[in-house]
Parts: structure tokens; C-alpha cells; sequence
């Protein structure tokens, strides 16, 4: 049986000191000396700095997220660019992983690939690992209370902000994708959903270490995450709610662009 094709998707703004070092080892020891992964696509969006430039001369393939799929209009933020990455990337299997990583190894991609491997009754896999001076803030004093409350079927999940996952092609295109920073969080409620919680696993992924963000980079963080913990927990009715609060992409898989590249060609 051929194995299914493989791409590493990084979605980057402004991460030229680090997406480098990430995107050169994965094409180094990945795709060149072991042949398990077959691509590596940065969607960047919209970066200042030269994070582009630095992952296209490291062997990403690099595309700007304004330019794919814009007949769907103008978004931006995290989730638009992993949504972005399902129309860019070939690959069957879709591994992510965050582009400010400071301690980068390839075993990140090779764990996560392992599961789905090993369960094909597996299709959406979280990494979850060690930070150095203790868990993430918004992991513990939002995301997993929240969890806690409104969907306790997740309470095994780790580190559900965690930006290193994988998961089979078919499992993303049929969900929606928030754009901003809750997107973590929306694919593993909306993945359970659809799927089942038995259908997500988690991998160790040892140690991890990334760029520190400020109290404010971080409050705003909390804010996108608790809006959408929210709205999926279907809560819109509720005295001062904004449902415009959270700005979502619909599955790929209903975009006429995206079944048109995906489509074969009639013979």
C-alpha cells in the first residue's frame, strides 16, 4: 500500500528569527534524508519582517495568505492561515506546527505522524510536551476551565491550545475554522463533535519552547479563546454576547475553488 502524502504546514507573521531553523530541518531530515514528509508550506500572514524570504531560501514552499482562495474575501489571523493551508498543502495527512519555536525537533512531526500510522480509527492528533517554567497561562486559566464546563468529553485533553497537531485531510476540510487564536480550540470541539472524542489522540512531544508573549499579546489570546468556548457551547442568547465575536471560516470542503482543485480531471 503507498503511503499517504504527507505536508508540514507552518502559519507565520513576523517569525523570520525562527521559522527558519524549523522549515530547514524539517526539508533537511524529513523530506530529503528520510522521504516521510513530502512538502513544507508556510502560509504567511502578512508578516513585516523577512519571514517569507527566510523560510522560501530554507525550502518551504511560501504563499501569502491574502493571495490563496480570495474570492472568499479578506480575513486574517492564525486559524485563516491553517484554513488557507488545507488549499495550498497536496498532502493527505496535514502536520502543523507553530513557527516560534525555539527548540525545534524533527521527532515533533515524525510522533505525530506515528499515531494516525498506527489507528487509522485515529484522525486528529495534539502534541502535548513540557514548557520550561510551567504550563501555558491561557491553557490553564482559560482554555482547560472552560473545557472543564462546557465540554468535560476534551478534559483528557492536555494542552488543547498546543499548535503542533496532525490529522487526516478528510477530518479538517469538513470543519469549520475559526481565524484568530480560538482556532485550537474550535477544531479539537468541532473534530469531537463531528468525529467523536475517540477519534483524537495526543502524543508526547517531550519539551517545547517558544517566544514568550506579553501580558497583552496574551490577554487578547484569552479574550478569542473564551468567546469562542462560548459560542460553542451555544450561549449567543445570553445578555451582552456578540455573536460577531467570532469570525469563522466554513468547511473547505463547501468552497467551489477548493472542490475544484481537489476534483480529478475528467480523462
Amino acid at each position: 500500500m503507498a503511503r499517504s502524502r504527507v505536508s508540514v504546514c507552518l502559519p507565520a507573521r513576523n517569525e523570520e528569527a525562527t521559522v527558519g531553523p524549523i522549515v530547514a530541518a524539517v526539508v533537511q531530515e524529513l523530506v530529503e534524508r528520510r522521504g516521510v514528509v513530502d512538502e513544507v508550506v508556510v502560509v504567511d500572514d502578512g508578516s513585516t519582517d523577512g519571514t517569507a524570504a527566510v523560510a522560501a531560501e530554507a525550502g518551504a514552499i511560501v504563499v501569502a495568505a491574502s493571495d490563496v482562495l480570495p474570492g472568499v474575501g479578506p480575513g486574517t489571523g492564525k486559524g485563516e492561515a491553517l484554513w488557507k493551508s488545507l488549499h495550498v498543502a497536496t498532502g493527505d495527512v496535514l502536520v502543523f506546527l507553530d513557527a516560534d519555536l525555539l527548540d525545534f525537533d524533527p521527532a515533533f512531526v515524525t510522533r505525530l505522524l506515528g499515531v494516525l500510522a498506527d489507528d487509522p480509527a485515529i484522525g486528529f492528533v495534539k502534541g502535548f510536551y513540557e514548557r520550561p517554567g510551567g504550563g501555558g497561562r491561557v491553557t490553564e486559566l482559560v482554555a482547560r476551565p472552560m473545557i472543564g464546563l462546557f465540554f468535560p468529553e476534551l478534559a483528557f485533553v492536555r494542552q488543547p491550545l498546543g499548535g503542533e497537531f496532525a490529522a487526516r485531510r478528510e477530518v479538517l476540510e469538513k470543519v469549520p475554522f475559526v481565524q484568530g487564536y480560538g482556532v485550537d480550540l474550535g477544531l479539537l470541539v468541532d473534530v469531537a463533535a463531528r468525529s467523536g472524542p475517540g477519534s483524537i489522540a495526543q502524543v508526547d512531544l517531550g519539551v517545547r519552547t517558544h517566544r514568550n508573549r506579553s501580558l497583552e499579546e496574551l490577554g487578547a489570546q484569552a479574550t478569542a479563546v473564551l468567546r469562542v468556548a462560548l459560542h460553542r457551547a451555544r450561549v449567543e442568547d445570553r445578555p451582552g454576547w456578540d455573536p460577531a465575536g467570532v469570525a469563522e471560516r466554513p468547511p473547505i470542503i463547501e468552497v467551489p475553488d477548493y472542490l475544484a482543485l481537489r476534483s480529478p480531471v475528467p480523462r
